[in-house]
């Protein structure tokens, strides 16, 4: 999990999820230099929680945070977290048993909900028109993944990290590197968590100019070309 500035919201989430936990699992959270109290709604209200935080020196951003917690992480099954959604209490379980000896990433829907935890949609994949697939070429033009909403294998972390520098979704990263290693990604038609989109932001999805767009699939494309070129060579 990465968090920043998020007192408003943290409890609530991690509440979700220590009643998933079994012995043996850890939560990573990597803070990028929160002034709200988050670390210390974390180190206080968790202590019996088996939490490894560490707060940046210097604010980093969303995907450098994820790509830091990543790498530190130690479980069989990495899962991301964002630090304002709710999971739904058998959102790990069914995970879990989604995964077989070929799978490596598993992904589910989730409700959209507001501010208030109000239903706005019963599927954030048909809100946001959302395309999950193994076609790199769909997943080029829109990325269908989201980040919160998916878990992993461990082997999967020397196959995606380190993130290119200038990538601006970790999620399609993640997920881009399963389908150019022709991993199996299973999708599970449930909400298995309360997505929350706060204020105006209830579609999420930002306006971006025609330019933006241009530039970010450029960039994703060059990061996917040069990721087949090194993975040629080895």
């Amino acid at each position: 999990m990465a968090t920043y500035n998020g007192s408003s919201f943290i409890k609530r989430q991690l509440d979700s999820i220590v009643t998933q936990l079994h012995e043996g699992d850890e939560i990573i959270i990597v803070d990028d230099c929160s002034s709200d109290g988050t670390v210390e709604i974390i180190t206080n209200d968790f202590k019996e929680i088996n939490i490894r935080l560490f707060v940046n020196e210097f604010n980093l951003g969303s995907v450098a945070s994820f790509e830091k917690a990543i790498k530190y992480a130690n479980g069989e099954y990495i899962f991301l977290a964002d630090q304002d959604d709710i999971w739904l209490e058998n959102k790990v379980e069914i995970m879990k048993n989604s995964f077989t000896h070929e799978t490596m990433l598993v992904v589910h829907d989730a409700y959209v909900v507001d501010g208030e935890l109000n239903i706005l949609n019963n599927s954030w994949n048909n809100y946001n028109k959302n395309t999950i697939t193994n076609n790199i070429i769909l997943n080029f033009m829109k990325n269908g993944f989201t980040g919160c909403m998916m878990a992993f294998k461990r082997e999967l972390v020397t196959k995606v990290l380190p993130f290119p520098k200038n990538i601006e979704m970790h999620d399609q990263w993640i997920a881009q590197v399963c389908m150019l290693n022709k991993f199996k990604i299973v999708k599970i038609n449930l909400p298995l968590m309360y997505y929350v989109r706060h204020g105006g932001n209830v579609t999420g999805m930002k306006k971006r100019s025609l330019f933006v767009q241009i530039r970010g699939r450029f960039k994703t494309l060059k990061n996917i070309l040069r990721y087949r070129k090194i993975t040629k060579k080895e």
